[in-house]
């Protein structure tokens, strides 16, 4: 064989050896374009490319989870208090509230599937989280907007679920001799909550826990597409006032829309968990499509029947009985699964940046070190609940504050950033630049009144 032969057959077999710092900038338009890999000779040219199986995908660390998995991981993380709270926010802005809903919808899946394709933007390489998306756009200040958001989302939204089971918790056993106030309670939850949060390495263990909250939640729409209709015919004599549309309560009722849509955080964690990562933009826009559809399913009956005088969790609007009970009872499962999704995913980004790990502590050790991080975690959450124990405000300003940016703005704005704005039709940047001015007008405005209502419940409280 000659020598030219030689070299040729060389270049034909062998794999790629460049290190992935050297790999040019490549724009990913989808997942699946990052499940691929070019074959490069020491001149840096291309010799060929060659899809990558999905085994193969496992070098980015991924999990064993199913698509399955990953779907009910979001209806549960993101269903839950977003069923509660929009025949409020409808209540807040009218009748208009249905178009709002719709576009946040449609916002939220295509945030979720772009947020993805940004963790794979250059070939080889996979970002690990949120954070990291946004220090890869905007470096420093990314980071800083990103990890503001993300920590308040993320401590923000497990408290008020933790808010929730106190709540509910006290309520229920309020005329029995089992009756504790909410701040205990809220105590023994988080406490409970403990158990497992250390069980639970990472979110594939969560699957079970998932599909149980998310049928939990289907239960309690179920009891208000029944229970609020009937109460309204049964009182037809009840003023019941419902309005088109509500101005001055648009930012509210975004902010609360905002928050119902809330998950992007976890979502890196989630995708990541799955065998098959090219699944997740089936898995992220049927969840988010359960959950638009639940939320249907629950605010215009809500709203129908009690207008103006609907109430945040939309449970307490119902009449006391069985169905009041039953609602109450599986929206306190419901919360109760979410957290660990929550906390679990907090816990592996803080394992992660601290070198908690098996390699390095040993098992016994990367135990301990988890158990440590994820009990003061619960600590915190728990005295958080305890110290804001207002529900409908709560979730307010966690929405105004924290999702509004997280869902609507900086996703967004990190997509172009990372793969161009030029290579995109003029219609998908029309609705960049409105998803994003609706995410600023959220944030600003419904923070502002989040405040306001807050400061409103804290002097009540003390008055009495």
């Amino acid at each position: 064989m000659s020598k030219r032969d030689t070299e040729a057959s060389v270049i034909e077999n062998k794999e790629t050896v460049l290190p992935v710092a050297e790999h040019p900038k490549v724009e990913v338009s989808n997942i699946e374009d990052a499940a691929s890999a070019e074959e490069i000779d020491e001149n840096g040219i291309i010799v060929r490319q060659r899809r990558v199986s999905s085994d193969d995908c496992n070098e980015f660390g991924h999990g064993k989870g199913h698509m399955m998995t990953a779907y009910f991981n979001v209806v549960c993380v993101v269903a839950g208090t977003g069923t509660l709270g929009l025949p409020r926010a409808f209540a807040d802005g009218g009748w208009l509230g249905i178009l709002i809903l719709m576009l946040a919808y449609l916002m939220a899946v295509y945030s979720g599937i772009v947020l993805i394709r940004c963790l794979y933007y250059k070939a080889g390489q996979r970002l690990h989280d949120f954070k990291a998306v946004g220090t890869a756009a905007f470096g420093s200040i990314g980071y800083l907007v990103a990890s503001v958001l993300h920590f308040m989302n993320l401590f923000g939204c497990p408290a008020l679920y933790l808010v929730l089971a106190g709540s509910n918790m006290h309520n229920l056993l309020l005329h029995t001799s089992a009756r504790l106030t909410q701040p205990i309670w809220t105590i023994i939850v988080g406490v409970f909550l403990l158990i497992p949060s250390l069980m639970q390495k990472t979110l594939h263990e969560v699957t079970l826990t998932s599909a149980i909250g998310a049928i939990c939640t289907m239960i309690a729409v179920l009891v208000v597409v029944i229970v609020a209709p009937m109460d309204r015919a049964v009182h037809p004599d009840r003023p019941v006032i419902h309005d088109p549309v509500i101005w001055h309560g648009f930012p509210t009722a975004l902010s609360t829309i905002a928050f119902s849509f809330g998950g992007n955080n976890t979502y890196p964690h989630v995708e990541h968990a799955l065998r098959k990562p090219h699944q997740w933009k089936y898995a992220v826009s049927a969840g988010l499509s359960t959950c638009a559809l639940l939320y249907f399913l629950t605010a215009v009956p809500g709203y129908y029947a009690y207008g103006r005088d609907t109430q945040s969790p939309i449970y307490d609007s119902l009449p006391i009985g069985p169905g009041r009970a039953a609602a109450t009872i599986v929206m306190t499962i419901h919360v109760i699964l979410a957290i660990p999704i929550f906390t679990t995913s907090f816990s592996l980004e803080f394992e992660q940046f601290s070198r908690v790990n098996e390699a390095r502590l040993g098992k016994m050790g990367a135990w301990l070190g988890r158990a440590i991080i994820r009990t003061v975690t619960m600590v915190i959450l728990v005295i958080l609940a305890v110290f804001v124990p207002f529900f409908s405000d709560f979730m307010s300003l966690i929405g105004a504050l924290g999702n509004c940016g997280l869902v609507f703005m900086l996703p967004i704005l990190c997509y172009l950033k990372l793969t161009g704005w030029r290579n995109k039709k003029y219609y998908e940047l029309v609705f960049c630049a409105f998803t994003v001015f609706l995410g600023i007008i959220g944030c600003i405005f419904g923070t502002i009144d989040a405040i306001k209502a807050l400061a409103h419940d804290f002097e009540t409280s003390k008055a009495k």
